[in-house]
């Protein structure tokens, strides 16, 4: 799954990502929300090394670069469903230098048109920390509707935090 914005792309992490992806993800400010962060250049490299073509019930990572420089900039991740017709999941991150330009709306629209207006999905969903108030408002803005507010029932980095789910669907989509 490759895809092209105004001001992005989004494709395939490659070998040489790898520093760009682990300065992203080991940023204590990333890191703090995600389940995974690499201890070093070459986990990361070693992690990128892992991804291959998008398979149902597995999880795969798509590098988020600027378009004009091809710099990389974060990585949205997808799960397919096991199961045809079952909820596409989502996670995104950003490197903080590229927080609050609009670049993760940006990517998740393209996701979401791919999704839903080519491939058929009915439903996506998203897991959010409800500490993380600036990603907690982007999938509000993309339309999604919070299902689910779960206590302290995520074991993240050495503490319980709560798991919030915000949903949307096909039919949803189309009518924003």
């Amino acid at each position: 799954m490759e895809l092209t914005t105004d001001r992005l792309l989004l494709d395939r992490l490659h070998t040489g990502d790898a520093e760009a992806l682990y300065t992203c993800r080991a940023d204590p400010a990333v890191a703090r929300f995600q389940g995974w962060r690499p201890a070093s250049v070459a986990e990361a490299r070693a992690f990128i090394d892992t991804q291959s073509e998008p398979a149902p019930g597995l999880w795969f990572q798509r590098a988020i670069r600027l378009r004009q420089s091809g710099a990389l900039i974060g990585d949205l991740g997808v799960c397919l469903p096991a199961t045809p017709g079952d909820s596409v999941e989502f996670g995104i991150s950003l490197a903080p230098a590229h927080q609050g330009m609009g670049y993760a709306c940006e990517a998740l629209q393209a996701l979401f048109h791919q999704g839903f207006d080519v491939l058929g999905w009915r439903r996506i969903h998203a897991s959010v920390d409800p500490r993380n108030a600036a990603c907690m408002s982007l999938l509000q803005a993309l339309g999604m509707r919070q299902e689910a507010h779960f206590r302290e029932s995520l074991w993240l980095h050495g503490e319980w935090v709560d798991d919030v789910v915000f949903a949307i669907l096909s039919r949803e989509w189309q009518a924003a």
